[in-house]
């Protein structure tokens, strides 16, 4: 049973390991088919829909547009985040206000896509960054 400790000592420290996308903030799903879940937010730009290939995958409403049906985007410089219109035929809602343009997000804003409701919970920002992370300090 020495495997154990073989693996201790091959293990990457965290601050080693490739590959790992930091979370910055998540959206909570407050109604709809998905009420409770929560998906993670990461750094840039985050493509919303149903499809396996986005970035956040909604399933479950169809009311949600498979591809782009909106974006969330994380700009570690200015350490703020943006909802933006995706480019499917779906509206997304930001404080029951239809987007048509950038609007900066707050936390526990409200987005509706689709017929699911959705609270903003930001993690970096004024508050705090992952160091190394696009931020110039």
């Amino acid at each position: 049973m020495m495997m154990a400790e073989e693996d201790e000592k091959t293990m990457p420290y965290l601050g080693e390991m490739e590959g790992i996308e930091p979370v910055t903030g998540w959206l909570v799903c407050i109604e709809g088919p998905q009420l409770g879940q929560d998906y993670r937010i990461m750094a840039e730009k985050n493509f919303i829909g149903r499809a396996e290939e986005m970035h956040i995958q909604i399933i479950g409403d169809n009311a949600i547009s498979r591809r782009n049906h909106a974006v969330i985007v994380y700009d570690p410089k200015k350490r703020n985040f943006y909802l933006l219109p995706g480019d499917a035929s779906g509206l997304a809602y930001h404080n029951n206000e239809a987007v048509y343009s950038p609007v900066e997000l707050t936390a526990y804003d409200v987005l509706e896509l689709g017929r699911s409701k959705f609270i903003f919970i930001p993690l970096c920002g004024a508050h705090f960054e992952w160091e190394g992370n696009g931020g110039t300090e």
